[in-house]
């Protein structure tokens, strides 16, 4: 049964294991950051009813980044006020994005920049439309990074690209994306929506266990030696031999008939 709920701005959808968040606004001003984080949240105490989740947009655009109405208002109370919502709201919004052990699809149509791109950036599994831009924008208004994209940007397309993309603030477009690594895949305008919803209910129908263990493995590789990755790797196949989904789909390879999982 689907369960539909809106509030702030932000649209959520819970229908057959995948929750679909909807930003319906493309400039992240308080509401909609509030209703976004609400929506994270209610993935995160889901449980096992939510097994991906797909982060799209109503409208011609995907996100555009911080309001910057709003934050010209904010200045006039100095930076101090202007710039709470960073550590206040961003940055919890991004840890609780990439804390999500079901797997995340992204789907991008229009502009996707500045802490767009960073928010973009949380997902597992990245979809843009043909006309889809990006841009890191943020040192064209003076200032640097936020919504971890200083992180996630290098580790999507190397140290010395990331680079030039947040000092020249160049916008790319999605083939730019797909050939750096960026995006998983190239749609035609209007489909992104689409496209992503099946990548996520294809990844809804796996086994969640593995993708949970995947995901943690791969959030953590970067800051551990050889060693360390070798001997987690290791624990994780261990916890997930013992799993039903493993045992099953082994004897379903045997048997020679596709396996069925259920995320235990």
């Amino acid at each position: 049964m689907a369960v539909s709920e809106s509030s702030d701005g932000v649209g959520y959808r819970l229908d057959a294991g995948v929750a679909t968040i909807e930003l319906r606004r493309p400039a992240l001003d308080v509401s909609l950051r509030g209703g976004l984080s609400a929506a994270v949240r209610q993935v995160g105490g889901g449980g096992t009813a939510v097994r991906a989740v797909l982060l799209t947009a109503q409208g011609r655009h995907f996100c555009v980044g911080q309001d910057l109405k709003e934050h010209a208002r904010a200045l006039e109370n100095g930076p101090d006020a202007a710039f709470a919502c960073v550590r206040d709201e961003y940055n919890p919004l991004v840890e609780a994005l990439h804390a999500l052990t079901q797997p995340v699809v992204v789907a991008v149509e229009g502009a996707c920049v500045g802490a767009g791109l960073g928010l973009a950036l949380c997902a597992d599994v990245r979809v843009a439309a043909e006309s889809a831009r990006f841009a890191t924008a943020f040192t064209g208004i003076g200032l640097a990074a936020d919504s971890g994209l200083s992180g996630s940007l290098a580790q999507a397309v190397g140290p010395s690209r990331a680079a030039a993309l947040m000092l020249l603030g160049d916008r790319f477009g999605a083939e730019d994306a797909l050939r750096w690594g960026l995006v998983h895949r190239v749609v035609p305008d209007g489909e992104a929506a689409a496209a992503g919803l099946a990548l996520a209910e294809r990844l809804a129908a796996g086994p969640t266990a593995a993708y949970a263990e995947v995901k943690a493995l791969l959030r953590d590789a970067p800051a551990a030696g050889l060693a360390t990755v070798l001997e987690r790797e290791a624990a994780a196949q261990e916890r997930l031999g013992a799993t039903r989904d493993h045992r099953a789909a082994v004897a379903a390879f045997l048997a020679r008939a596709e396996p069925s999982f259920e995320g235990r």
